[in-house]
């Protein structure tokens, strides 16, 4: 097998929450490119059209659903309008994501708690399983599941987003030992600091900006850009034998 045909994606359908921005547009669109079919899940409808006249411009099958990933009563409802129109899904990408920058612990309020566990940890949880019910009876799939370094370091600062992401890691493990046996690979994504519309505060931050820059032995944030091979190697046959694990893509931050 060639390295083209070990990460070519065409024929295979993927669905990427949170796919109309940031890390998520990056990845649906890279999916995209390596041929697959994308649906993209997100609750922006301005945003989800930009995106999907992109995916479009590929010439890949697509569409975009508007759906608010906390309403539990319409995530079976969104999978099946994907399958509907593009077929069983081969790749699901838990990308969607929020975050309280609440200053700790004593100053998160239990409504933005909940709100950001409820979209992080729930729907990874809720997607998973709906993804994994077909997956499992076919014998083939792949999981991706978008944390953060925080899911390692934890943070003073999100707290509810810190415990999200570990949890999420921990959640990876657990799923890519259930579905193993039916070839279905689990696996994380781990980004360092990127530039995105969720990291634009911080980079507000003169302080903050240079400690990540110190740590960091690149020097510099990444693009969401860079964090598409490990999407699609995660999605590809290349990582059939790659799961539970979680790959860090942080430009060594972690390192130290």
């Amino acid at each position: 097998m060639s390295n083209n045909e070990l990460f070519d994606l065409s024929g295979k359908v993927a669905i990427v929450t949170g796919g109309n921005g940031g890390l998520g547009r990056a990845i649906a669109l890279g999916l995209a490119k390596a041929g697959a079919a994308v649906a993209v899940f997100g609750r922006n409808q301005n945003k989800n059209k930009k995106v999907l006249a992109e995916l479009e411009a590929l010439g890949v099958p697509c569409m975009a659903v508007g759906i608010d990933l906390t309403i539990r009563e319409d995530l079976a409802d969104a999978f099946g309008s994907v399958e509907s129109k593009l077929g069983d899904v081969d790749i699901l990408v838990n990308n969607a994501g929020n975050v309280s920058m609440s200053g700790g612990v004593m100053r998160e309020e239990e409504s933005a708690w909940d709100k950001v566990i409820a979209t992080h940890l729930h729907a990874t949880f809720l997607l998973s399983k709906i993804a994994a019910e077909g997956m499992l009876f076919r014998k083939k799939g792949k999981i991706i599941n978008i944390g953060s370094m925080y899911a390692f370091f934890g943070s003073g600062f999100v707290p509810s987003y810190s415990a999200a992401k570990g949890a999420i890691i921990q959640l990876t493990k657990s799923m890519a030992i259930e579905f193993a046996p039916n070839n279905v690979q689990v696996n994380a994504i781990a980004p360092g600091w990127f530039e995105t519309n969720m990291t634009s505060a911080v980079r507000m931050m003169p302080e903050m900006v240079d400690e990540i820059k110190l740590r960091t032995p690149a020097k510099r944030w990444g693009r969401p850009e860079e964090l598409v091979g490990a999407a699609v190697f995660l999605a590809s046959k290349a990582s059939d034998f790659v799961t539970g694990t979680t790959l860090v893509v942080d430009g060594g931050y972690s390192i130290r």
